[in-house]
This record gives structure tokens, C-alpha cells and sequence, in this order.
């Protein structure tokens, strides 16, 4: 948010003053004998001045309101403030929350530019119901707002580019100390990844992440019991800011807000408790545009009813103005993904070949946020090679889904990169940067897989004028392509391993078998040049 500060207040009424003084040719003399006259010209110049301290905030930017209120016994339940924006006939309504000392905050994300009112009101007669205004101003160049769903089974920008997830898992990297976290900022500048899968609550899992947070979310220990109605709200900055920084680097936080690796009982409160942290974390955060909500991690191992987990979307559903993505992650369990609430599937299974399945029974885009981690720990679910790793990614995108990445390589520290992020040291990232860039130069609008079973064809496709044919861990030595007889197109050798794009010297159309380098990880573009 910004606004014609009071310094700046201040230096241009001293100009004024000033001029006016001179204008009027005023001595000082004649002040002290007009004092009264003189005051009150100052007096409005001043409040005219004043009326120009204006607010302005970029679209799909955090409009913040802060304002002071008394001492009370619990100030997260005895205070309740919320606010109406307003923007011609739209009507979007906002909780505030308690952020300490005294302070309750309302943050607000506009989503059209333009002059927006706002009227705010609290159930404390010390905090005074009050109105005002702001003005949206465009959104700069790298600031494309929140992501939502595009075509069925893609994802698309609010301002209309296409978004392709390359997702990443560093479950509790805000959890970590802040030499730590920095790291892992700096990691996730210098790849491509562009949403990463984090928990609100610290995360226990043995020997590869047990340390203690340096915050906790409520008040109380783990001896003396957590007091569920009165929160950290150190722990809610430090989220938060983590949660800011992401979006400064363009990545989508994927934030997990239940799971099950707790040794601190953060898991154990009540419905009514659980409704209350979900309203005050999405108070807080919703206004990120970066923010998309993951139910649970694991849900089925947490051995919640179907119910309660209803009732907690639907609480997601009443506090959050903007709709941000929504979805759970299951572990052996399977949830019913055609409820409405859910925005797309997040899927944790080593087994692709129902990708296809799942986007014709859903309707809805596939995520496969765990099909098994790369790296070299004694667990089935984290030791992939690097070269699976980017194989499962092709065969996810090549099926129409999508899929994240994960790395749990062994580390002196036990810093494992899944858990506590730091450093990456696989060979897929750099690989996937590469899918990515395949991705970017596809059709934006009407990209389909083949239906087809496992280990049968797995290509992606327009209408006729384009083909992204996979062939995954074969090392077939030629491939039949079937295109169009009535289009000329232009053949490209795509090496998924090697990073490499091989343009082929000839014009192709109808039936045509070509020579592959019998290898892995080959895929072969087609696009259409001219019709015949």
C-alpha cells in the first residue's frame, strides 16, 4: 500500500505557508498582531492538504488497514472487527485479526483496479466504525495474480497466462532456523519451481526433522497445554513473511494445514478449535495472492470423519473472499474429489497410468504431488533415481496432469531438503526447468492427452496441428507417428535427460515412421506449418 506520506504532508505545507507569507507580504509584526486570521488560513491549508493523503495499492496487492484497541482479556475472542470493500457492484467481505499490542489488522487483496470503498465495524465500542476509500492502480510486470483453474484441467493467471506447475515439497522449511531459511529462499530463486508444498504447523519424522520451531502457534507448552483461543502471533508473522517472500520469487504457496507428524498435539483440538485457526489464518494470509490451501497432508491417517473434514472446507468456504485453490492430499485413503469444494486433485501414488482416469471422473486438474521422492535415504519413498524423477514428470504432463518434485538425499545434518529445505543437490531440477520451457511453447488453450492404458501411447495433442509424443524409459529404435494427411509439420527429436532439441531436415505429413536415437527419455514434437 501507498500513500503521500506526512513527511511530505509537512514539507509542502511549510512551502505553502511560506508563499503565502510572502504573497501577502506578512511581517512579524503584523503576525503577532493578526495571529488569529493568520492561524486559521494555516488551519486550512493544512486540512487541505491533509485531504490529499490518498491510498493507493497495485491489483492482486495487500490493502491494510491497522487500527488500535483496548486492553481485554482475550483480544482473538472478545474483539471482533471486520470490513465491506466495495468496488461498483461488487461487495467483498474481510475478518480482521489481532496482531499484538493492542493492534487488529484487515488485509485486503483488490482484484479490479479502479476507486474502492471500504467501511469497517467492530463489535468494541472503543474501536469506531469508519469508512474510506483506495485507489487500484495496474499491476507491474511480474505480478500476474492468484492462480485458479483454466479449461477443466489446466491452470491459468488472473491476468490470462497460462501457469504449469513445477511443484517442489520442503514440508517444514519455515520451521528451520533463519540461516536456513535464507538458503532455501536462495535455492528456490535459482530453479524453476513455482509452488512448493509447506505445513503451518512444525513437523516431526525422526531422525530427518524433530527440532523445535523457533515459534509455536499457541499459547501455552506442550507440558502445561496449549490454549487453542490465544495465539502466537509471532508465529503467524514469521509464516507469513515466509509466505510474502514466495511471492516475491513468483512461487505458489501450497500451504498444508493439517497433518499427522506431530509430537505436540497441534492435531488434537476440537472442531470449534480447529474452525477458529482456520479463520484466523485465513484472515491473515488470503490476502497473499500466492496462497493456495492444502486441507491435510495424509488426511486418511489422521482418522478424521468425512464430516468433520466438511465442516472444516466449509469454514475455508466462509472466510476466504477470493477462492483460492482448495484440495487434500490423501495416503492410502481416497477422498471424494467431486465435492465441490475441492478445485483439483492432489494425489500421492508411484502408479501414473490413471491420470486419465481421474481428470474424466473429476473434471478437475491432477496433481500428483508424491509419486515418490528423488533421493537415496533407506525408505521406498525416497530413494528415485534422478532419471525416474523426470520420467514421471513426462508421463504425468504427457497424461495431462502435473506433478512436484521432492529430494531427500542423505546429509551429514540430516538436512533433507523435503523436510527442512537448504540445499538441492539432485540432477532433476535443472531437467524439469526444461519441461517447463516444453510446456510454455505448447498451445495455450485445447491440449488433451490420448486416453490410453499403461504402457500404451502417452502423447498430448491439438486437434491435428499438434503432437508431443513421450516414450518414457524405452529405447525403441524408430516411432510411428500418425498425422495428418492434409498438413505439412515439422519434426523435433526431444531428449528429456540430455536437455537437447534436435530439429528434423524434412516436412512430414500423413503416416510416417522416423528413426529414434534408442535411448530413454525421448520425445518427438510435431507442429503444424502449412495445409496441403
Amino acid at each position: 500500500m501507498e500513500y503521500i506520506s506526512k513527511y511530505r504532508i509537512v514539507i509542502i505545507s511549510c512551502l505553502v505557508i511560506y508563499i503565502t507569507f510572502r504573497q501577502n507580504r506578512i511581517t512579524v509584526c503584523q503576525m503577532a498582531n493578526n495571529s488569529s486570521s493568520i492561524m486559521k488560513r494555516i488551519y486550512l491549508i493544512l486540512c487541505l492538504l491533509l485531504s490529499m493523503h490518498t491510498y493507493a495499492t497495485e491489483k492482486w496487492e495487500i490493502f491494510e488497514l491497522s487500527m488500535k484497541g483496548p486492553k481485554v482479556e482475550n483480544p482473538f475472542t472478545d474483539i471482533n472487527v471486520r470490513a465491506e470493500f466495495k468496488y461498483k457492484n461488487y461487495s467483498y467481505y474481510v475478518d480482521g485479526f489481532y496482531d499484538g499490542n493492542q493492534t487488529y489488522k484487515i488485509r485486503f487483496m483488490p482484484l479490479f483496479e479502479g476507486e474502492w470503498n471500504y467501511s469497517v465495524h467492530s463489535d468494541s465500542p472503543a474501536i469506531k466504525s469508519y469508512t474510506g476509500t483506495f485507489t487500484c492502480t495496474p499491476p507491474k510486470a511480474d505480478n500476474h495474480g492468484p492462480v485458479s483453474v483454466r479449461d477443466t484441467f489446466h491452470f491459468v493467471y488472473a491476468d490470462g497466462r497460462p501457469y504449469y506447475p513445477i511443484g517442489t515439497t520442503a514440508y517444514a522449511w519455515v520451521h528451520q532456523e533463519k540461516k536456513l531459511i535464507q538458503e532455501t529462499l536462495e535455492t528456490l530463486g535459482n530453479h524453476t519451481f513455482n509452488k512448493i508444498r509447506m505445513t503451518v504447523m512444525p513437523k516431526y519424522y525422526g531422525r530427518y526433522v524433530s527440532n523445535e520451531p523457533p515459534h509455536y502457534p499457541y499459547e501455552g507448552s506442550q507440558d502445561s497445554g496449549w490454549d487453542r483461543k490465544r495465539f502466537n502471533v509471532e508465529f503467524f508473522q514469521h509464516l507469513e513473511k515466509q509466505v510474502d517472500a514466495l511471492k516475491d520469487l513468483n512461487i505458489e504457496a501450497d500451504i498444508i494445514l493439517f497433518h499427522p507428524y506431530d509430537k505436540w498435539g497441534f492435531d488434537e483440538g476440537s472442531i470449534e478449535e480447529n474452525r477458529f485457526y482456520l479463520k484466523y489464518l485465513v484472515a491473515r494470509l488470503a490476502a497473499y495472492r500466492n496462497v493456495w490451501w492444502s486441507m491435510a497432508n495424509e488426511y486418511d491417517i489422521m482418522n478424521k470423519p468425512d464430516s468433520e473434514w466438511k465442516s472444516y472446507f466449509e469454514q475455508l468456504l466462509l472466510s476466504d473472499p477470493y477462492s483460492h485453490l482448495k484440495s487434500i492430499h490423501n495416503g492410502k485413503g481416497w477422498y471424494n474429489h467431486s465435492l465441490p469444494w475441492i478445485t483439483h486433485l492432489s494425489v500421492q501414488t508411484p502408479f501414473l497410468e490413471k491420470t486419465q482416469q481421474w481428470r474424466e471422473t473429476y473434471h478437475k486438474p491432477v496433481i500428483n504431488d508424491e509419486f515418490v521422492y528423488e533421493g537415496n535415504v533407506p525408505f521406498d519413498w525416497g530413494n528415485l533415481t534422478a532419471e525416474e524423477t523426470v520420467n514421471r514428470f513426462w508421463t504425468m504432463y504427457c497424461r495431462g496432469g502435473y506433478a512436484s518434485h521432492g529430494e531427500t538425499y542423505r546429509h551429514p545434518e540430516n538436512i533433507l531438503w523435503w523436510a527442512k529445505g537448504g540445499k538441492l543437490y539432485g540432477k532433476s531440477p535443472d531437467r524439469l526447468a526444461f519441461l517447463h520451457k516444453i510446456m510454455r511453447e505448447a498451445p495455450r488453450h485445447g491440449l488433451q492427452p490420448i486416453h490410453t492404458a499403461w504402457n500404451k501411447e502417452t502423447y498430448l495433442f491439438k486437434n491435428d496441428s499438434y503432437f508431443l509424443y513421450y516414450y518414457g524409459n524405452s529405447q525403441q529404435a524408430s516411432a510411428l507417428l500418425k498425422l495428418s494427411e492434409d498438413k505439412n509439420y515439422t519434426l523435433e527429436i526431444i531428449d528429456a535427460w540430455n536437455m537437447t532439441i534436435e530439429e528434423l531436415p524434412e516436412v512430414y505429413h500423413g503416416v510416417t515412421e522416423i528413426e529414434l536415437p534408442q535411448r530413454p527419455y525421448i520425445a518427438v514434437r510435431a507442429r503444424s506449418i502449412s495445409s496441403h
